[in-house]
């Protein structure tokens, strides 16, 4: 049986290595500056490791005409659909930002549910609601089911609390804590450097394995809410950091925050439903106890080597 459980937690530990790149979304970064009346210089400002001109490639609206870096659109301006080829593959999200002639700015979030935007030939943004939360909602979902550390901490969690009605208080406990800070953050309420705040998030993984695998009954097995609610402050700052490179729109500016607060919760409850159908397969099964203690393991050796790394990021 120990051969078993070494082999799976040797498989686990090199599924979440291959992970390691934690909590970063797939963001590939445009911006496109107006020159004078109808003509643009643009490029990719940030797309990870490789250029994003790879893997991704923008449509100019018709009458637009451009190349490797410039765009004419003549006297009309940059009017009509813009959009961005290969976006939902390599990179989740493109964000275009467009400094027009007139000093102002305008950000636009381009996904694979959301793939084109209007433009008008200026900053003015007539974007609809709908299409705002459409947009947002995605970016909210994507986020969550790709950001590893808060997905390991929510999986930590229901193996500390099980499937019980506890679990409801716990993840609403949760829910509320990040959804607080996120709103705070976001609006420019509170800000904090995100090293320390990464650096905590992988701690609170850590934490929430080590005091699963406990058999004593610790403060964290009697109050779980409070844990859950109290490291959702530090979590909620995570999500905040990921919306504040994607950018809010000025306008409908609650509706991006609403929504894509609205993603994250229902990538949240995704992971939830799909770990209580794994539970209700495997539960009578007699390896149960060794793979929970196996996952917990791993969860905590990754957790642990993204503590390491962040607390060192800061202090380099």
């Amino acid at each position: 049986m120990r051969g078993w459980l070494r082999k799976l937690l040797s498989t686990a530990l090199v599924l979440l290595a291959a992970c390691a790149g934690a909590h970063e979304m797939s963001m590939a970064e445009m911006e496109v500056r107006e020159l004078s009346r109808g003509e643009f210089l643009w490029q990719w400002t940030a797309s990870g490791n490789l250029p994003a001109g790879q893997d991704l490639t923008p449509v100019w609206p018709d009458g637009c005409r451009g190349d490797a870096n410039t765009v004419s659109c003549g006297n009309a301006g940059m009017t009509g659909t813009l959009s961005v080829e290969g976006v939902g593959k390599r990179y989740s999200a493109a964000m275009v930002k467009i400094l027009w002639l007139d000093g102002q700015s305008r950000v636009y979030t381009l996904t694979a549910g959301q793939p084109t935007v209007h433009l008008y030939g200026s900053a003015d943004d007539r974007r609809g609601a709908g299409e705002i939360a459409s947009a947002y909602t995605v970016l909210g979902i994507e986020h969550i089911l790709t950001g590893w550390d808060h997905l390991m901490f929510v999986i930590g969690l229901l193996l500390l609390v099980g499937f019980n009605r506890r679990l409801i208080l716990t993840i609403t406990a949760f829910t509320a804590a990040h959804s607080l800070t996120l709103a705070s953050s976001a609006l420019g309420l509170l800000t904090l450097r995100p090293p320390p705040v990464e650096a905590t998030i992988a701690l609170s993984i850590m934490l929430v394995a080590g005091e699963a695998l406990r058999q004593r009954f610790t403060l964290a097995r009697q109050w779980p809410a409070l844990v859950a609610f109290l490291f959702g402050l530090v979590h909620g700052l995570g999500f905040a950091g990921a919306l504040k490179e994607i950018g809010l729109p000025e306008n409908y500016l609650w509706v991006a925050l609403l929504t894509f607060n609205v993603g994250v919760e229902f990538g949240q409850l995704m992971t939830v439903a799909v770990a209580w159908l794994a539970y209700r397969a495997v539960r009578q099964m007699p390896a149960m106890h060794h793979a929970r203690v196996a996952t917990l393991y791993a969860i905590g050796t990754m957790a642990a080597y993204w503590s390491c790394e962040r607390i060192l990021a800061i202090l380099g």
